[in-house]
């Protein structure tokens, strides 16, 4: 990966969308090896790169953004993430719209981020509406998300922590889907393969 950095730095020029990507795989490679420090300074470059080359609100902008929050989050320091997770909402739902599944990932990561200070009634409303986008985007394409079943899992894991007894969340979750529109058959299959087993 750093031989095709190079490569694309040579062949486009530092500061060069291109580079960017470059960059980004590699910090991705470095912090799924755990040199979180190495990936730091590639992650904020690309980022700088990306919002030069395309606008402080571009969808790219936003991706690298939520990256660079996911790395600041894995190494605790939740108070510089937070800003950066907010503003990659923001553009994706200036972007894309409220009820694109790219919003719904950045409200699932937002909502982890308040999870892990603790600030769970903020999150709720977040990963509620996190599973709402997937359910509907069910109903608009007649086909689950790959992400539907992660998103039911993380609300009910929060919906655990916040020690919601078993007779108030099976009705929440129910509601959900009914909110979204989807067919209860279909409801109760999705709801079952998530959580059986």
């Amino acid at each position: 990966m750093r031989q095709a950095l190079a490569i694309a730095e040579a062949s486009y020029g530092a500061d060069h969308p291109n580079v960017a990507k470059h960059l980004n795989n590699l910090a991705q490679l470095l912090q799924a090896t755990n040199r979180l420090a190495e990936a730091e300074p590639l992650m904020r470059r690309a980022l700088a790169i990306d919002e030069a080359s395309y606008g402080a609100d571009h969808p790219n902008v936003a991706t690298r953004l939520n990256n660079l929050a996911q790395l600041l989050q894995a190494t605790n320091r939740l108070a510089e993430a937070e800003p950066l997770m907010r503003r990659a909402l923001a553009i994706d739902e200036a972007s894309y719209g409220a009820d694109h599944p790219n919003v719904a990932i950045r409200l699932n990561n937002l909502a982890g981020l308040l999870q892990d200070t603790n600030r769970l009634a903020e999150a709720e409303p977040l990963m509620r509406r996190m599973v709402l986008i997937f359910l509907r985007f069910l109903l608009a394409t007649g086909h689950e998300h790959p992400h539907t079943r992660a998103a039911l899992q993380n609300y009910a894991s929060l919906c655990q922590e916040m020690q919601v007894p078993a007779e108030e969340f099976w009705p929440r979750i129910h509601a959900l889907f009914a909110e979204a529109g989807v067919d209860a058959a279909i409801a109760q299959r999705i709801l079952k393969e998530t959580f059986s087993g």
